[in-house]
């Protein structure tokens, strides 16, 4: 649960109660299952993002914490305790360096980049696209008191506003799997970063044991996009 309480009650977001059916109706049509398929999903990737976490994120909050990804688990270690080490791993293999200029690509509230910039002492800004988490998020940066070292730029991954060679190190943790075209994604992230400096990411991936004419394995995958995403 957030240091802060429970729900983003009030805080955020511009979706009106009046809105909330007719937003869940909307995501669920860019789905299969409802009727969608992929081209208009892609071409409307922004809007879809942004009407599903709307809708979300206070209960991603309430019931998951700060940080919205998974992470490995040893026993007997608490989720909370394995969240922390699973961001801290990923600090630890840019190898971040006090001061440096560090980029979350799709931070979401801004849980892993509040972490990694307390664990490795940098400055962290945060990319979102969604007005709602990005007004979450900074109001969390305030409540923990690291506004100096944790900043958020409303925009899309796909068109960032940095210019060239921006970034001393920049990570993903499960938030490209949004983007339309997970190349033109990459090939952004490399123009913001700095020659001879690291990205690193968490993400979900089809391995090679996906069938594509099995029709459970496309179920599956058909599921996982729509209530994962």
């Amino acid at each position: 649960m957030s240091k802060s309480g429970a729900l983003a009650t009030g805080v955020g977001g511009k979706i009106e109660k009046k809105e909330v059916l007719s937003a869940v109706e909307k995501n669920e049509k860019y789905h299969v299952l409802h009727g969608g398929d992929e081209l208009k999903r892609k071409a409307n990737y922004s809007d879809m993002v942004n009407k599903y976490y709307d809708l979300v994120t206070s209960f991603y909050e309430y019931g998951w914490g700060e940080s919205f990804h998974f992470a490995p688990r040893w026993k007997p270690e608490s989720l909370r305790e394995s969240i922390k080490r699973h961001e801290h791993f990923l600090a630890l293999q840019l190898g971040l360096k006090q001061g440096q200029k560090v980029l979350d690509v799709g931070c979401s509230i801004g849980g892993p980049l509040r972490e990694i910039s307390r664990f490795s002492d940098t400055y962290v800004t945060g990319i979102n696209n969604n007005e709602y988490q990005i007004t979450r998020g900074t109001e969390l940066n305030r409540i923990v008191g690291v506004d100096n070292n944790c900043s958020y730029v409303k925009a899309d991954f796909m068109n960032m506003p940095f210019s060239e060679n921006s970034f001393d190190a920049i990570f993903a943790i499960e938030a490209t799997c949004h983007a339309p075209n997970v190349v033109d994604c990459y090939k952004e992230i490399f123009r913001v970063l700095k020659p001879g400096q690291s990205f690193a990411a968490y993400e979900w991936c089809i391995t090679d044991s996906f069938d594509p004419n099995n029709e459970e394995h496309q179920r599956i995958k058909v599921l996982l996009i729509q209530y994962a995403f």
